[in-house]
C-alpha cells in the first residue's frame, strides 16, 4: 500500500474533547498548557478538535495552550465543521471562520466534515460542503480535508468513491469493535485502506471504556506484560495498523499524557503474544451486553427531559461489565439529581439522531429504567 501524508510521523495525536476541567466545569487551561508542552516535548505533534466540542471552548483551549504559545510550524492541527448543528448553508460555512476565530492558526492541516452517517449526509451535500472544503484547500485555507465517519462500510465506499479526491478519513477503530457490526471498525478500515487512504483514529480507548476493561480482559493482559496500563494496549493495537497518520487519544490529565508517552515515545508494533491476548480480550467483551456508549455527550443537549445519558449509562456498565450492583446504583442516583430520570424518557428519537454509535438509547434508557427500579 503506497505511503500517503505524514503516515510515518509519531503516531500518536492529541484529542482535545476530554480535556481536563476545573472544580467549575470549565477547561482547566493550565493543566492542558502542560500536557501540549509534555506532548510536543516528545515529539509528537497531531492535535484534534472541532467546532462543536465544548461549546467551542476545545477550539479556544488549543489557542491559549497551543497556537499563542509555540511556532505555527511545530504542530499540526485539526478541526471539524459540523453541519447538523447548522439551520443553513450560509451558518454551517460560517463555522469555519469562527474555527479560525476561536484558534488563531491562521490555516488548518487537517479539516473534516464531522460525524458524516446515513442520518445527515443529506445535509452535507444540501449545503454543497464537499464543494466548500474543496474551496477553502484551493485558497490555503486548509492543508488536507477529509471527514470522519459512523456508519456502514458500504456507505463509506460510496463516499469515498464520489469524493476520491478526500485526502484521508477518520474512524473508530478499537479492538472491543474490530468486529462489531454496529461500528464496523475492521470493515471500514479495510474499505478505506482499499481507496488508498491514510486513516485517524478516533475512539481507541472508547471513551475511556478500555482502559478499565472486565476483570477477565485484564487477567489476559497482564498474563503477557504485568506493567503495560490497559489503555496502552487499545492504544498500542490502533497505532500498529497500516496506513495510520494519528491515533487520538483524548487525555484528561497530567497523568494519562505521562502514561500515553512512555510507550508511544519509542513506539513498537504488537507482537503476536500480545495480539493473541488482544483476540482473547474480544472474545471476553463480546460476551457482555454492556452499552457501547463513548461518553461522547452528543445526546445531552437537545434533550427535552435533559436527562443526562451518557452518565445513566455509564452506571448501568458499572453493573454490566463489574457486577457492581450498589455503585452502580449509586451513580445512577448522582446521575439523575436534579436531572431527568431513565423512565422520563418520551421517546423523541433526538438522542438516536445524534447518537454516532448507533445505540438504540430509547429501549437502553427502558432497560435502565426497569434495572433502577422505576
Amino acid at each position: 500500500m503506497e505511503r500517503r501524508l505524514n503516515e510515518s510521523a509519531p503516531k500518536l495525536g492529541f484529542g482535545l474533547m476530554r480535556l481536563p476541567k476545573s472544580k467549575l466545569g470549565k477547561i482547566d487551561i493550565e493543566q492542558t498548557k502542560k500536557m501540549v508542552d509534555m506532548f510536543l516535548s516528545a515529539g509528537f505533534t497531531y492535535f484534534d478538535t472541532a467546532y462543536v466540542y465544548d461549546n467551542g471552548d476545545s477550539e479556544r483551549a488549543a489557542r491559549a495552550a497551543l497556537v499563542e504559545r509555540h511556532p505555527r510550524e511545530s504542530f499540526t492541527l485539526a478541526t471539524k465543521l459540523n453541519a447538523r448543528v447548522s439551520l443553513t448553508e450560509k451558518a454551517a460555512k460560517k463555522q469555519f471562520e469562527t474555527s479560525l476565530e476561536r484558534t488563531g492558526a491562521g490555516y488548518f492541516d487537517y479539516y473534516l466534515l464531522h460525524a458524516v452517517q446515513e442520518g445527515n449526509r443529506k445535509q452535507y451535500d444540501k449545503y454543497h460542503l464537499w464543494d466548500y472544503v474543496r474551496e477553502l484547500k484551493a485558497k490555503g485555507l486548509v492543508k488536507r480535508w477529509g471527514f470522519s465517519f459512523h456508519d456502514t462500510p458500504e456507505l463509506l465506499d460510496e463516499l469515498l468513491s464520489a469524493n476520491p479526491d478526500a485526502d484521508f478519513v477518520q474512524l473508530q477503530i478499537n479492538y472491543a469493535d474490530w468486529e462489531n457490526p454496529k461500528v464496523a471498525s475492521r470493515a471500514n478500515y479495510e474499505v478505506a485502506r482499499r481507496h488508498g487512504k491514510s486513516i485517524v483514529i478516533m475512539e481507541p480507548v472508547k471513551g475511556g471504556a478500555l482502559a478499565n476493561p472486565p476483570e477477565a480482559v485484564q487477567k489476559a493482559f497482564r498474563a503477557v506484560d504485568a506493567n503495560a496500563s490497559f489503555a496502552s494496549w487499545a492504544i498500542r493495537y490502533a497505532a500498529s495498523l497500516d496506513g495510520v497518520i494519528a491515533v487520538l487519544s483524548g487525555m484528561s490529565n497530567v497523568e494519562q499524557m505521562a502514561d500515553n508517552l512512555s510507550y508511544m515515545k519509542d513506539f513498537r508494533p504488537m507482537n503476536e503474544a500480545e495480539l493473541s491476548a488482544i483476540r482473547e480480550a474480544q472474545e471476553i467483551i463480546n460476551g457482555v451486553n454492556a452499552i457501547p456508549c463513548t461518553a461522547c455527550r452528543y445526546c445531552v443537549d437537545g434533550c427535552p427531559k435533559r436527562i443526562s445519558i451518557p452518565d445513566i449509562f455509564a452506571a448501568r456498565n458499572k453493573q454490566l461489565i463489574w457486577g457492581r450492583l450498589q455503585e452502580g446504583a449509586a451513580d445512577y442516583a448522582s446521575a439523575t439529581t436534579g436531572r431527568g430520570k431513565a423512565s422520563d424518557c418520551v421517546a423523541c428519537g433526538q438522542c438516536e439522531g445524534a447518537c454516532p454509535q448507533r445505540i438504540p438509547v430509547i429501549e437502553r434508557l427502558k432497560e435502565c429504567a426497569k434495572n433502577f427500579g422505576e
